[in-house]
């Protein structure tokens, strides 16, 4: 390991598995102590395997992401990193979709954003620095799919998000991206999608399979890093080339032109 996040102090919201243990691991391995946040009472176990600590957080309450982010001061005298990674996809037609429906998602997913990012400015304002960092998604801001409207109407708006935000903290020493992950082989779509789904995915996609988890954390741990450090108000699309064809007729064989 590089040690790329030496000594820096990170949330990561959203962490009992999937896409967010997977940035949490990472950015262990990497040097960096990490206060895990999640509605799941799961993610103390999840914690404890990992080495981070965990602090039960609901991220469309501002409350408690503001105390989550109290409990990082309070425990280490600083907060480097945010990832809001936590988000809620029910597939649900829009016209079955009732404004209760609707309004859970718009919390969990875009509220819950904003109180990242509200939070955690405050107190990388006075420091001078700090990496805001948002899982959004190529469904929403590039493709989607029917029963995904309420997900896709978030994920766009975590990019206005983004952009909005590091035009705002850019003073500060503050930069704010995110990562937009494509298909990815998280333990919930292995438990809700067949095999033949999954295999219909992998096909869809150039580089012949779903990303790992650890695909889309390498492209966080770029963003938490002082290699990203003039980079901000952009995402990282993590998808194995699934937005570029036109068609479904996209492999070469190796021995054709």
């Amino acid at each position: 390991m590089t040690h790329r996040l030496e000594n820096k102090i990170a949330i990561v919201i959203g962490a009992a598995s999937g896409i967010g243990r997977g940035v949490a691991v990472r950015f262990i391995e990497e040097g960096a102590k990490v206060i895990l946040g999640d509605v799941d009472p799961a993610c103390a176990a999840t914690a404890l395997a990992i080495g981070a600590d965990f602090v039960p957080t609901d991220v469309s309450s501002f409350a408690d992401v503001e105390a989550i982010v109290d409990q990082a001061v309070k425990t280490y005298g600083r907060l480097d990193i945010i990832v809001q990674n936590a988000g809620i996809y029910p597939w649900q037609l829009i016209e079955n979709t009732s404004a209760d429906d609707w309004d859970r998602v718009m919390a969990v997913n875009l509220r819950g954003s904003f109180n990242a990012a509200r939070a955690a400015v405050k107190v990388m304002k006075a420091q001078g620095s700090g990496r805001i960092l948002f899982t959004s998604s190529i469904t929403g801001p590039h493709v989607t799919s029917p029963g995904h409207g309420h997900y896709s109407a978030t994920k766009s708006g975590i990019n206005g998000l983004i952009r909005a935000a590091a035009l705002e903290f850019s003073g500060y020493g503050i930069t704010v991206n995110g990562v937009e992950p494509g298909n990815i082989l998280t333990e919930a779509i292995q438990l809700h999608r067949s095999p033949e789904f999954i295999k219909s995915m992998e096909d869809a996609i150039p580089l012949g399979r779903l990303g790992s988890t650890r695909d889309v954390a390498n492209a966080f741990l770029f963003l938490a890093s002082d290699d990203a450090s003039y980079v901000t108000g952009t995402t990282i699309v993590v998808d194995g080339g699934q937005l570029l064809p036109e068609g479904n007729d996209f492999r070469l064989a190796p021995d054709r032109p």
